[in-house]
């Protein structure tokens, strides 16, 4: 199916994984055009529910959030605050390294540990590595002039409900953006207690998620083409494939309040 938002090839060459943003051994990053696609749709499918304004993008799957942190430098005035969980405390850490670039004093960092690379090793890859981190500090300063954009990190299992709650903290999303585990790269590693009564881990996560999305909330799963992404509490928006993966929208099954008329402008 062909692109509808990021129909352009754009040169993503300063947003490779491992080049600037960190990347993960064994675990394969989400192509930096399908997630920019992917967030637009949730965007504009946001937009006809009757939501507007930043958002609160959520990925309980986050594995290293080099797509989270990619999408900000993409589409930063359409994103107030990332948050990003995964049940792998190690993976985390790597999560909260790439998140850490959507701040200056992060990015300058990076620089300074690639330019130690390159002064060490005199690799090629280390000066183009340099030179794209150089590019994203000076994209970085003029994005900033909108907002900072909040992160937040914590370690939870996506399939249980009480410990996604408490992660959040309070904390309601709008749109969740989450590449899931599907075999041979990266699988389900499940600890909750509230996943035996789901048909599965995917269902289970789903179910976590309902206490905590705002109510225009668009979620959008990606998955291989043979995963069933369904779940009796939210309707499908819509589907779409592109390469090897199949992405769904899901809005949750539940009335909307009506439009405040004091505050026009809110999303919630």
């Amino acid at each position: 199916m062909p692109y509808r938002f990021a129909r352009e090839r754009q040169d993503y060459t300063d947003y490779a994984s491992g080049r600037v943003f960190y990347s993960l051994p064994g675990y394969p990053a989400f192509p930096v055009r399908l997630a920019s696609e992917t967030l637009q749709r949730c965007l504009a499918a946001r937009q006809r529910l009757g939501a507007a304004g930043p958002v609160v993008l959520y990925d309980p799957c986050c594995g290293a959030a080099y797509h989270l942190s990619t999408l900000a430098y993409l589409h930063w005035p359409a994103i107030g605050s990332i948050i990003a969980s995964d049940v792998d405390a190690a993976v985390l850490e790597v999560a909260r390294r790439n998140l850490s670039l959507l701040t200056l004093a992060g990015l300058d960092r990076r620089i300074a540990e690639i330019t130690r690379l390159l002064a060490q090793y005199g690799k090629p890859s280390h000066a183009e590595a340099l030179e794209s981190a150089q590019r994203l500090r000076q994209r970085l300063a003029r994005l900033l002039e909108h907002h900072p954009i909040d992160v937040h990190l914590f370690v939870a299992d996506a399939t249980d409900r009480q410990a996604v709650r408490e992660g959040l903290a309070g904390r309601t999303v709008d749109v969740v953006l989450s590449d899931v585990p599907y075999g041979w790269h990266s699988s389900w590693q499940i600890t909750g207690p509230g996943h035996e009564s789901a048909s599965g881990p995917l269902q289970a996560m789903l179910d976590a998620l309902l206490p905590v999305l705002a109510p225009h909330a668009v979620v959008a799963i990606a998955a291989n083409k043979r995963q069933r992404i369904a779940h009796p509490e939210y309707r499908r928006l819509e589907r779409f494939q592109i390469g090897k993966r199949q992405v769904a929208l899901l809005h949750p099954l539940r009335p909307l309040p009506p439009p405040s008329r004091s505050a026009p402008g809110l999303n919630r």
